[in-house]
């Protein structure tokens, strides 16, 4: 008896010890960064974007509803914060280095800005999408926007009809800290 008493205390010692990793999420690297001086950090209101009442297809407000959250992280590159700028990139980027858990969806240079998307879950039922970028002269972040069941292609077509141009505060407040450089 006390044979199997030792072997299943190191069998849950073992598996304990195992299951244990100290590799860095996103979901960490998030809380991490919430309120850390010159970093850009908050949860954008899918309703401060595109309301229900918009003036879209029926197809937009079903994947509004699928849409949970955005969650925003931003560094601005300044001439004082170089070493952190950096450090941040290669955080973020051995964040999803041979991350099981996000699937590539694209990469593209636009403005001087490295970009790549990825998602999880299934390619017709995402979960989770992050947009990852960098620039030399703009700085580093990741914004995720988290979901259930969301379809890809009418995500693109809810990004397509929302105004990044109008009214709302949070929004302009939001786009502003990319044009602050």
């Amino acid at each position: 008896m006390k044979n199997i008493h030792k072997i299943l205390s190191i069998l849950t010692l073992v598996l304990l010890i195992t299951s244990c990793k100290n590799d860095k999420s996103l979901q960490s690297y998030l809380v991490e960064t919430s309120g850390k001086d010159g970093f850009y950090t908050g949860d954008l209101p899918v309703s401060s974007v595109l309301s229900a009442k918009a003036d879209v297809s029926e197809d937009v407000k079903e994947t509004i509803k699928s849409i949970k959250k955005i969650n925003i992280v931003f560094l601005p590159k300044t001439a004082e914060n170089e070493a952190v700028y950096l450090k941040e990139k290669a955080t973020l980027k051995n964040i999803f280095k041979d991350n099981t858990d996000y699937k590539n969806l694209m990469s593209m240079k636009a403005k001087g800005m490295n970009v790549k998307v990825y998602y999880s879950g299934d390619t017709d039922s995402i979960d989770e999408v992050i947009a990852f970028g960098y620039g030399d002269k703009q700085g580093v972040g990741v914004a995720r926007l988290l979901g259930e069941n969301m379809n890809p292609a009418k995500i693109i077509e809810t990004l397509n009809s929302m105004d990044f141009n109008g009214d709302s505060s949070s929004l302009k407040q939001f786009s502003n800290m990319f044009n602050e450089n």
